[in-house]
């Protein structure tokens, strides 16, 4: 008997992340009080039955469908880290709904202690964390597109730093974010992590969680990076990399700064900027 073996062109890892559209999202919404615009507190359910906290904020006094921006944080923190309640108020005052959720294991879906490392220790616990994210970002639009105040055709991502690593991955996936927006993020892991990327355990154990096999599948939707040229935590080299792994349409904004002080006052407004362009009507 003879047994072939499967390309990665003939079976995708982007196949990985495919699932059942159906599945019950037993979402619960309550309204929280804030100023100037509408505040839901959100949960629902997520592939793996892992539940996701989430906040869904809506402008004030609109009627009309609005377009959405996902918006995630970076490792070690949450939803509502002040770099993301900065972000999230430069899009509300641009008129758009905003949903940011909080990574597994992270903020409101902490439980373990576990050190993120794709190097020893926690590594397949890791790389699971990263892939489930991926699926609960794919749920967090199942659940956008079943709210009226929103206009799903019209769904932009702002991703920063594992946020950004995530995100691209995810829009790589799921064809429904019209205009992704990757900050503070690299691809090439092996790189990133200092492992030997010629070995095939290496290879194998990053494919589905590396951005730079999904960055590609992001066009003919136009991507926006953004980064800094001294960062520290993200090797620049690997931010150039993913860049040139994606295809056109793409842009890049470098920032003469290191990853912890990206002008978030220039960089937020460059995401506004493109979704403007990208999801107007």
């Amino acid at each position: 008997m003879i047994i072939s073996c499967v390309s990665k062109q003939e079976f995708p890892v982007s196949r990985y992340y495919e699932y059942d559209h159906s599945l019950p999202l037993n979402d619960s919404i309550t309204k929280v009080d804030a100023e100037g615009f509408d505040l839901y507190s959100v949960s629902f359910t997520s592939v793996h039955d892992k539940r996701v906290t989430g906040l869904l904020s809506i402008p004030s006094g609109v009627s009309k469908p609005l377009p959405v921006v996902l918006l995630l944080h970076g490792l070690g923190d949450r939803k509502t880290v002040d770099y993301i309640e900065a972000g999230h108020q430069y899009f509300i005052e641009a008129g758009y709904a905003v949903f940011r959720i909080d990574i597994d294991n992270h903020g409101d879906r902490k439980k373990y202690d576990y050190d993120f490392d794709l190097t020893d220790g926690y590594r397949y616990w890791t790389r699971n964390l990263i892939a489930q994210t991926v699926f609960d970002l794919r749920r967090s639009i199942d659940f956008l597109e079943t709210r009226p105040e929103i206009d799903s055709s019209r769904i932009g991502y702002y991703g920063i730093s594992l946020g950004g690593v995530i995100g691209t991955i995810f829009c790589g996936v799921d064809d429904r974010v019209k205009a992704p927006v990757i900050a503070l993020a690299g691809g090439n892991l092996s790189l990133m992590f200092g492992l030997d990327a010629l070995s095939d355990e290496t290879q194998e154990f990053f494919s589905i969680i590396d951005p730079i096999n999904f960055v590609e599948l992001i066009a003919p939707r136009p991507l926006l990076m953004i980064n800094a040229e001294n960062d520290e935590v993200i090797d620049p080299l690997t931010s150039k990399m993913l860049y040139q792994a994606a295809d056109e349409p793409k842009e890049i904004i470098w920032y003469p700064s290191r990853h912890r002080d990206l002008p978030i006052e220039k960089a937020y407004p460059d995401g506004v900027k493109w979704f403007k362009k990208y999801l107007a009507r």
